[in-house]
């Protein structure tokens, strides 16, 4: 069917969520964030604070309260518009609960038994193995499925919450009619592999023990400058990207995405120089390319009215779109509606 005249095609539709469980790091802003800003001129998006998904680990609520509002207003400062995508909260929009419970029922136990993050957390937390624990795969499902999203950004460790959600609205289609949209993962462009500094082999870590290993978004440029010239490198004193220079490979990867400059352009500028020359400017870099960053942040946290403003205009946005989905699931399943 041909789309009238001067209509644009709908954009396809990407749903993105994140746990308000600390500051993200530098990792998960050149892996992920950073991602989600450019992907705003090509989707038809929607980012979450998935704080609900944060309880199933025993919180402090004033520290919670905190957080929400810290991510909220990071996810702002990266570049993400309310102007071109939704933002929001997953608590402050009812319908993500209501669905869950709807979905639950549509869930098979063997699935959630089945689910290696629930059997990593559940050996964490061995004190507080709760349903929430055992069940949010299915309030992920439900996260998702609201907004009817074509496309869900997944990483490693979120394949399989992925296909659990492709096999619950594959079921729910199959007994009830055409309710939702299947998504399909998407492989986001390639991007920074960060690193910790401590440890290059390993993944940069916000849970890491050692705060020399990660950079967080809210260091200030004297931490960061200090983390880098800890940074774990080799004895062999030459930039240059190779197998076995891990700690190397993995600074001029994070200097590559701070300034644009490729592999082939940090080996000539750093030629003849040692490590203590690089690690200070990959240093730099990176504290001015966060710099702006927390700049928005301070202003945006600086102005609790409108950061709250923000939210409640999301957080309708968001329940608009979400309860056509939840009321039409409810009338193929036989509820009354008012």
């Amino acid at each position: 069917m041909c789309n009238p005249v001067n209509e644009a095609p709908r954009k396809k539709r990407m749903l993105s969520c994140i746990q308000p469980t600390g500051t993200p790091t530098l990792g998960n802003y050149l892996g992920a964030l950073k991602n989600w800003v450019d992907l705003q001129d090509e989707f038809e998006g929607a980012f979450a604070v998935a704080d609900l998904h944060a309880i199933t680990v025993r919180q402090e609520p004033a520290k919670l309260r905190r957080q929400i509002a810290e991510m909220f207003s990071l996810l702002l400062s990266i570049g993400l518009d309310p102007e071109k995508s939704l933002l929001f909260v997953q608590s402050q929009v009812p319908a993500h609960t209501e669905l869950c419970w709807l979905l639950a029922c549509c869930t098979q136990f063997g699935e959630l038994s089945r689910m290696t993050q629930f059997k990593d957390k559940s050996q964490k937390h061995a004190d507080n193995i709760n349903l929430g624990l055992f069940a949010y795969p299915t309030l992920m499902a439900a996260d998702i499925l609201l907004y009817q999203p074509d496309y869900v950004p997944v990483g490693a460790d979120q394949k399989q919450h992925c296909e659990l959600t492709r096999d619950i609205a594959t079921r729910v289609n199959g007994v009830y009619g055409n309710v939702f949209t299947v998504p399909e993962p998407y492989i986001m462009k390639a991007c920074a592999r960060v690193r910790s500094l401590q440890a290059p082999t390993q993944k940069m870590s916000k849970s890491d023990e050692n705060q020399n290993s990660y950079i967080s978004l809210l260091d200030d440029r004297d931490t960061i400058v200090r983390k880098f010239k800890r940074a774990v490198t080799d004895s062999e004193a030459s930039v240059r990207y190779a197998e076995g220079k891990d700690g190397i490979n993995n600074l001029m990867e994070i200097y590559g995405a701070a300034t644009g400059r490729s592999f082939e352009e940090i080996e000539r500028e750093f030629d003849g120089r040692g490590y203590g020359d690089f690690k200070l400017a990959v240093g730099e870099a990176v504290a001015d390319m966060l710099s702006p960053i927390q700049e928005k942040f301070a202003t945006y946290m600086g102005d609790r009215a409108q950061l709250e403003a923000l939210m409640k205009t999301g957080a309708e946005h968001a329940q608009y779109v979400a309860n056509r989905t939840v009321q039409k699931l409810k009338k193929k399943m036989g509820f009354v509606l008012l």
